[in-house]
């Protein structure tokens, strides 16, 4: 079995939330990707949400992390472990999002976003950044 380990975050404007698409169009999720040698979790996730949505975001909390078990292209069983952030938006535009990697980059309003979410446990990361925002909404506070 192999083990991978990935960075990725949600990006937070005001009362939205940025999220990808990918196969097609056919799931909704967070961004995020593999730790490059010599980088932290943070500036990966920092990294893949611009490369992959064009959205430039500052980790300001860390979110649950996740893990799952799917079988690769070569049909090898691979463990992945995600490490989440939650990011303020700073700047940037989905239009610039990255067209070989996701097939699209959109905002969402925090309901639409949990509805359109593909998978259950990013739901879930999802869920506790909102509840981390009201217990401390200056975490979107310029700094």
């Amino acid at each position: 079995m192999d083990h991978q380990i990935s960075a990725g975050g949600l990006v937070v404007r005001a009362e939205e939330v940025l999220l990808i698409s990918t196969a097609g169009g056919r799931r909704w999720q967070l961004p995020k990707g593999h730790i490059e040698a010599g980088e932290t979790a943070r500036e990966t996730a920092e990294r893949e949400v611009r490369e992959e949505t064009g959205v430039t975001g500052r980790v300001v909390a860390q979110l649950p992390e996740i893990e799952y078990w799917f079988f690769d292209h070569r049909k090898k069983h691979v463990h992945k472990r995600v490490i989440y952030f939650l990011l303020r938006y700073l700047e940037g535009d989905t239009s610039d999002y990255d067209r070989h990697e996701v097939s699209g980059a959109a905002w969402f309003g925090w309901e639409k976003a949990l509805a359109q979410l593909t998978f259950e446990n990013e739901r879930e990361v999802v869920t506790r950044a909102r509840e981390l925002l009201a217990q401390d909404p200056a975490l979107l506070v310029p700094d």
